[in-house]
């Protein structure tokens, strides 16, 4: 069994997806990008909150610049502050610079629930303390009006001694406010449970549930005196994408009306002429020449020259389809003349050796002879020509050579002929010198056969190409077989063996090598102008 069926199949069946689907896939990916970073992207909203942060300590660090100095001058030197902070080995004595870097980021670990409520005291404050909260509440309350932050004082043991709300209550049993109060900075993060209602679109982002809590302690003579204990809800992109719906809005349908476009764009451009360029090979598949025409919309260059190169070749295959059609359909009608012809003499002899008595004479069984090996001739001609058009239509020799060789080689070959050339024969044409003498040798058999006696071959360069003129004296081309005379099996000359193939086989040679030849008019013979491309020209030329 062979295994060429193989070769022949298509590729793999199995889904793939349409170009349609690619560009709706790749704009509908552009379209949600936007939606997608917001979403994903949360090193954007830990930098908020990491802002939050550093705001939440910059403000800490000039109210606890006030409280200490407010301590200092105010809180009498008996009243007791809290837990003795040691000095810090690491920091240089003369360095003034201590500072504080946010750390805070969202991840689950970090989160923690949301604030306890404040609880009773151990003890209340005490007196001075509460004198102090009291002289520092104008400057809490002007603070968080602009920066929309909420503050907390806190005495040596976590007593609320100024802030809008919470004054007498504790909070040393937070985290945060246990270790400012034994000396550290300390931030946390925690989830947030809002007074007001919040938009869906909220819920998109994690970011917009939590607070920042930040407590900073304050440090009088290497002790505790206090803790500024604040708190802020970071900024989030949704809050501005909510307050501004409607011009968020305007901008979506400015994203969708570009990408609707681009869309348009793809399918005028790409989708719709390869879809029209499929359907075409199909129509053109099942025999539909009118298919051949020009694409409706070609889109692009590329497209244009990709569906002009296809009907280019679809025209090709159509005439070469519809050539072997006639081409065979002539091969037939010359073949079937002579075979006839030798079947009918054979035929006769044959009777006639049956006959009880032979009817025939030595002369007619001579001259029946004579018409099967004239016949037989003939076939062996046209099958030789026949050869010749086949290795003409696919010449496999290849090289280059000039017009010197083949010309004396057509000397030697036709001696009745007088041969006559000039002009640049040395010129290299991207032809073999065989071939080069295929074509030549058909050419001067052709002039042979109609009376010639003298052959002109003239070369002159143009450009790229060498123009090459051959001219007879014979007969001549009448009018009427001028269309013809490139035709397979036109001749004027059967009765001489002629085989019409000559100059079919010259024009397809040349056709082969990127060469032309047409007819010339001329006063007296026959010529012809060759067009043949030279060794140095481009490939295309």
């Amino acid at each position: 069994m062979s295994n060429d069926s193989g070769a022949s199949a298509g590729p793999r069946r199995k889904w793939r997806p349409s170009l349609s689907l690619v560009v709706f896939l790749v704009l509908t990916s552009v379209l949600l990008l936007p939606i997608f970073s917001l979403y994903f992207l949360k090193v954007y909203q830990n930098q908020l909150i990491q802002q939050t942060e550093a705001e939440l300590i910059a403000q800490c660090a000039a109210l606890s610049a006030t409280m200490q100095r407010e301590i200092q001058t105010a809180i009498p030197p008996d009243v007791a502050l809290g837990a003795k902070v040691a000095p810090d080995t690491e920091q240089p004595p003369a360095e003034a610079y201590r500072p504080v870097s946010p750390r805070l980021e969202l991840i689950s670990r970090n989160l923690l629930p949301p604030r306890p409520d404040a609880s009773p005291p151990a003890a209340p404050a005490d007196a001075a303390f509460v004198a102090l909260g009291a002289r520092m509440m104008p400057d809490l309350v002007a603070t968080q009006r602009v920066t929309l932050a909420g503050f907390r004082l806190l005495d040596p043991n976590g007593v609320v001694i100024a802030g809008r709300e919470e004054i007498g209550l504790s909070l040393a049993h937070l985290n945060e406010v246990a270790a400012a109060l034994h000396g550290r900075f300390s931030a946390a993060l925690r989830a947030r449970i809002s007074k007001h209602d919040e938009p869906p679109l909220y819920s998109l982002s994690r970011g917009t549930g939590v607070r920042v809590f930040i407590a900073m302690p304050v440090i009088v003579r290497d002790q505790v005196a206090g803790v500024i204990y604040a708190s802020r809800t970071p900024s989030n992109v949704f809050i501005y994408l909510y307050e501004q719906r409607a011009k968020a809005a305007i901008a979506v349908l400015c994203m969708i009306v570009p990408t609707l476009l681009i869309g348009l764009l793809f399918y005028r451009t790409i989708t719709e002429p390869m879809r029209e360029l499929v359907e075409r090979t199909d129509l053109i598949g099942k025999g539909d020449h009118d298919a051949l025409r020009p694409l409706k919309r070609h889109g692009t260059s590329e497209f244009a020259r990709l569906s002009q190169s296809f009907l280019d070749m679809a025209r090709r295959l159509n005439t070469r389809s519809s050539f072997i059609s006639t081409f065979a359909t002539h091969v037939s009608h010359e073949l079937k003349s002579p075979l006839t012809s030798i079947q009918g003499a054979a035929e006769l002899l044959r009777d006639d050796l049956d006959a009880p008595t032979p009817v025939m004479t030595d002369r007619d069984r001579r001259k029946f002879l004579d018409n099967i090996i004239a016949d037989s001739d003939r076939l062996e001609k046209i099958s030789s020509r026949l050869r010749d058009f086949a290795r003409a239509e696919n010449p496999i020799a290849v090289g280059v050579t000039g017009l010197t060789a083949p010309i004396s080689n057509l000397r030697a070959a036709f001696p009745s002929l007088e041969i006559a050339a000039r002009g640049d024969l040395e010129l290299a044409l991207r032809i073999s010198e065989e071939n080069a003498g295929i074509i030549l040798s058909n050419l001067a058999d052709n002039a042979l056969r109609h009376g010639s006696t003298t052959l002109e071959i003239s070369a002159a360069r143009r450009d790229n190409r060498m123009l090459v003129r051959i001219a007879d004296d014979g007969e001549g081309v009448s009018v009427n077989n001028r269309p013809q005379i490139f035709d397979s099996f036109f001749t004027t000359r059967r009765d001489s063996g002629g085989t019409g193939m000559g100059l079919a086989i010259v024009r397809a040679m040349l056709d082969a090598h990127g060469g032309t030849i047409h007819l010339v008019e001329t006063a007296r013979g026959t010529a012809f102008e060759l067009n043949v491309p030279l060794a140095d020209a481009p490939a295309s030329s």
